[in-house]
């Protein structure tokens, strides 16, 4: 009987869940084709421009934006599912988009699959100000059943362009933001094997009615079948706006010539703000802004990471002539310029003797003078850096202070005063270097210790700013080598530390380390190998990001003979994405190389190296290199230096300097740059 009742199981299953012969079909195909499909482009075509609908560029990208008279924006499912009227057991669905602050308790859909004579979402995404909803219809529940899947904790309504992975199979999600960590979520209820999408329709930015419909920047919205689409994506250089599929539409100004005439072919408008006056700042936030260079007649947009030109006379670097010698009291072996808001421009400069200690300088009609004096120790360089609206300077002290202290000092700008007053001391060993940085809100400080005594392979410390406290407290130790400097970096979502190990004890040829932060720690990513490294400089051109090492010395205490020693390659790497490590690009002959700085001219792009020492004169040319492209950097500039440490590039209203200090010679020089 048992066998009787399996066989006739058997024949019921092969009736309903038989093959595709079974079934009568002549051969089996997917309901849809396995690619991506633009949900968005088919109700945003690139012409005719369908009403309801704004083209708005924002932060340098184009989306659209739904009146809410187009609430009922749709098409009929059986578009996309041209085979059957399946919707796929797996999916993912890619969308980018753009949302202003919203009051907590309100919802907007971004799509819904409904229906016809029906209000209930067979499936759907909304979103409030800090979650995101993902709902579905399992017709397999007692009389149907919406399912909603929640993803807590989710910041889209920051007014920043966000793109958002979420993958769908079975009872698992996974939704990952801007190429992060993917958020995973397990559910109790499945997904639906059999959603049938008979007679429905794909409402964009609504669930068919006005209330809840969307009213942020909508950029993408794909559908993907049968895969998830996060490894498409990431790793990108620009997570927030990694592209997928975006609409033809919106690949390009809607402008059209007919006629003779300019025309457009969407409604069209772009947030706009020009900045008068001296360079300012370009990040994410100022994307897509203007800066108006009155001086310099040029207009600039800002894409985000640096100014592009968009209208200008042509700047081009001619040559470098000298414009002030800068008596500093001692050698100096670092600088460190920077602005403070409605007070000015600054340079302070890290000196080697203890009397008069270092020096802060401000810019006054065209020259930096005296400012103010602090006392240092044989100071090896300074960090500015801010944590809201708190100023702050950090010393690297080489040697103890009179009570025996090996410490170096926080200091903190008292706006009454208008001085930078102790905040904080911190115990380190012969520090040579300090790097402030800040990684998802939270602000760091990480110093290079160079050596103990005679040890020098001993721990630099990573410190963590502490809200409740308001004092710095450590948070890592890597162990280093004679360490000379940090370099902090970002690549997308990513943050990276790169340190410059200078000697080990018997040999200056020794890795250097670049660290990525993981897990709330910094994590070994990548050894690339140095000689005596003084300094890292991380620089981007257009979409490629580089990174050089000063090679200070190759020495090694087994090696009887050492010939010039001093004369030796510097190098710079390239990140190259798909190895996911940074290869050589170029080697560049240097002479016991500590600095490289990174700037620019018009469209022009530079490095300028402090060549210190060529084995017998501290009299050497430190050069600058020009970027030819295929041909890399090229020297086109060589400048007389004597014991030069440290370059810094600044602009003020009457033009673009270099600045260099001497590590033999009380003081330091500030060159201007001649453009034609």
């Amino acid at each position: 009987m048992s066998a009787l009742l399996l066989a006739c199981a058997l024949l019921l299953r092969a009736g309903v869940h038989g093959s595709p012969a079974a079934r009568g079909w002549k051969s089996w195909r997917p309901c849809t084709d396995l690619r991506p499909l633009d949900l968005l482009a088919e109700v945003a075509p690139s012409r005719p421009a369908p009403s309801g609908i704004r083209m708005i560029q924002a932060q340098g990208a184009r989306g659209f934006r739904f009146s809410t008279s187009a609430h009922a924006l749709s098409f009929p499912a059986s578009r996309l599912f041209v085979h059957c009227d399946l919707f796929p057991e797996e999916f993912s669905l890619v969308i980018t988009v753009k949302i202003d602050s919203m009051p907590a308790k309100k919802n907007e859909y971004i799509f819904t699959m409904i229906q016809e004579g029906s209000k209930n979402v067979l499936v759907g995404l909304r979103y409030s100000s800090s979650k995101l909803h993902f709902l579905f219809w399992n017709k397999d529940l007692a009389n149907g059943w919406q399912t909603r899947v929640t993803f807590r904790d989710i910041s889209l309504a920051d007014n920043q362009w966000h793109t958002l992975v979420l993958a769908v199979s079975g009872y698992s999600l996974s939704l990952t933001i801007d190429c992060s960590m993917p958020l995973d979520v397990v559910v109790g209820t499945l997904f639906p094997t059999t959603l049938s999408t008979k007679g429905s329709r794909f409402y964009i930015g609504s669930r068919k009615r006005r209330k809840g419909s969307f009213t942020g920047l909508l950029r993408q919205l794909v559908l993907v079948p049968g895969s998830d689409a996060t490894a498409e994506l990431c790793p990108s250089l620009r997570p927030q706006l990694a592209v997928l599929v975006v609409p033809p539409a919106l690949m390009e100004l809607p402008i059209k010539l007919e006629n003779n005439e300019i025309q457009l072919t969407y409604p069209y408008e772009a947030d706009m703000r020009v900045t008068l006056g001296t360079r300012p700042v370009c990040t994410k936030n100022e994307s897509a802004q203007f800066w108006l260079d009155a001086f310099g007649k040029g207009l600039f947009i800002c894409n985000g990471m640096e100014w592009i030109s968009v209208l200008e006379a042509k700047e081009r670097l001619d040559y470098v002539e000298e414009y002030q010698n800068l008596a500093t009291g001692s050698e100096t072996m670092g600088l460190e310029i920077f602005t403070i808001p409605n007070a000015g421009l600054f340079v302070a400069t890290a000196n080697r003797n203890t009397r008069p200690g270092s020096a802060i300088y401000k810019w006054i009609n065209g020259r930096f003078e005296p400012y103010q004096y602090l006392r240092t120790y044989q100071a090896q360089a300074w960090r500015h850096f801010t944590i809201g609206k708190k100023i702050f300077l950090v010393v690297a002290n080489f040697e103890e202070n009179g009570r025996g202290e090996e410490a170096s000092v926080i200091y903190k700008w008292n706006h009454w005063k208008l001085k930078f007053l102790v905040y904080q001391k911190i115990l380190t060993h012969s520090a040579r270097d300090w790097e402030a940085f800040q990684i998802d809100g939270e602000s760091f400080l990480a110093v290079a210790n160079h050596r103990e005594e005679d040890n020098h392979n001993i721990n630099s410390v990573v410190y963590k700013w502490n809200p409740k406290t308001q004092m710095f407290e450590v948070n890592q130790t890597i162990p280093t080598s004679g360490a000379y400097d940090w370099e902090y970096f970002t690549v997308g979502p990513y943050s990276f530390l790169v340190v410059a190990n200078t000697f080990n004890g018997t040999s200056t040829r020794i890795d250097s380390h670049l660290y990525i932060w993981l897990g709330g720690m910094f994590r070994l990513f990548q050894s690339i190998m140095t000689f005596g490294a003084a300094d890292w400089e991380v620089f981007r051109i257009h979409d490629r990001i580089f990174l050089a090492v000063a090679n200070s010395h190759s020495y090694d205490s087994g090696t009887l003979v050492q010939n010039n020693s001093y004369a030796i390659n510097s190098v710079i790497y390239e990140l190259n994405i798909t190895a996911q490590m940074f290869v050589k690009f170029q080697d560049i002959l240097t002479f016991s190389a500590v600095d490289w700085e990174f700037f620019s001219v018009g469209e022009d792009s530079f490095l300028v190296v402090a060549n210190s020492f060529d084995g017998s004169s501290f009299l050497v040319k430190s050069v600058i290199y020009r970027w030819q492209g295929y041909e890399g950097f090229v020297a086109v500039h060589h400048l007389p230096t004597f014991g030069c440490r440290d370059w810094e590039e600044f602009n003020t209203s009457s033009g673009s300097y270099l600045m260099y200090s001497s590590a033999k010679e009380p003081v330091s020089k500030v060159l201007k740059l001649k453009t034609v």
